[in-house]
């Protein structure tokens, strides 16, 4: 059996559910894990996602900001969303996998999407940044960071670090730009190191080659200029190490109507 997980940072469910519609209609993974859905739980257009043939949710969501969710063809065992620095921010669900899904083995997926951080990369002046930081070292020693090297499980989220030098369209010019600094860098290495996570992507796409899932809107040709950050990530466990199949960046979505300044990120494994 094989597994097809996509993670998206939409900017808003609501508002982009029609290229979420052309996505999965295209793609059809069967988990979709979101970031920024910006979106209370009671409003999450569950309806058009069951139209879709998607009927399973783990919803974390609030009004305006953040917020996160799982949306799957396939039955769930379970779900929990955690808090991170004394907050209920909306940043973090994880579902489980299994029984009910007709897997002999469960598999954990950690939905999250950590704080962007703000512009200036002080956390002495800026709380954003602080906040992120903070985050980040949570995130590392959180008992979802630390697998048992039996366990399969699957970190996925806006991560809002690009950790690598090719994970960014210019490593010298966006040393002080946030998501890029040396600070943040080392905290999302050292929560990745801590759980002996794969990165999927970098196992499939060499760390020499540039790769991005994000581009601004700021840019008036985002295209042509192709000034892109790798913020979304794919994480598994060692015990899923030798199942991993495929990955693929849906960078066209980004030239969609309305679209994100993120595109979808999605991952084929055997399980």
């Amino acid at each position: 059996m094989q597994l097809k997980l996509t993670t998206w940072n939409i900017n808003s469910v609501r508002l982009r559910i029609d290229i979420v519609a052309k996505f999965i209609k295209a793609v059809r993974p069967d988990v979709l894990c979101l970031q920024e859905t910006k979106c209370p739980d009671d409003a999450f257009p569950r309806k058009r996602f069951k139209r879709l043939g998607y009927e399973h949710f783990a919803l974390n969501g609030q009004k305006g900001y953040h917020g996160v969710a799982v949306v799957s063809r396939l039955p769930l065992d379970s779900f929990a969303a955690k808090g991170y620095c004394g907050k209920t921010d909306s940043r973090h669900v994880g579902v489980v996998l299994g029984e009910k899904a007709k897997l002999r083995d469960p598999i954990s997926v950690h939905n999250y999407y950590v704080p962007a951080g703000g512009d200036e990369p002080d956390p002495a002046i800026n709380p954003k940044f602080e906040h992120k930081l903070a985050f980040l070292d949570e995130m590392k020693v959180c008992a979802n960071m630390l697998p048992a090297r039996s366990e399969r499980s699957i970190v996925v989220g806006d991560l809002n670090v690009a950790p690598l030098e090719h994970d960014v369209w210019s490593h010298k010019q966006l040393l002080k730009i946030v998501s890029h600094t040396p600070i943040e860098c080392e905290k999302l290495t050292a929560a990745q190191k801590a759980g002996d996570w794969i990165d999927v992507a970098r196992t499939f796409v060499p760390p020499s080659e540039k790769l991005y899932t994000w581009w601004s809107y700021r840019a008036q040709d985002w295209l042509a200029a192709d000034k892109g950050r790798r913020l979304d990530h794919i994480w598994v466990s060692q015990a899923l190490g030798d199942r991993l199949q495929a990955i693929k960046v849906t960078k066209d979505a980004r030239g969609w109507e309305r679209p994100s300044d993120h595109v979808p990120v999605t991952m084929t494994l055997d399980v």
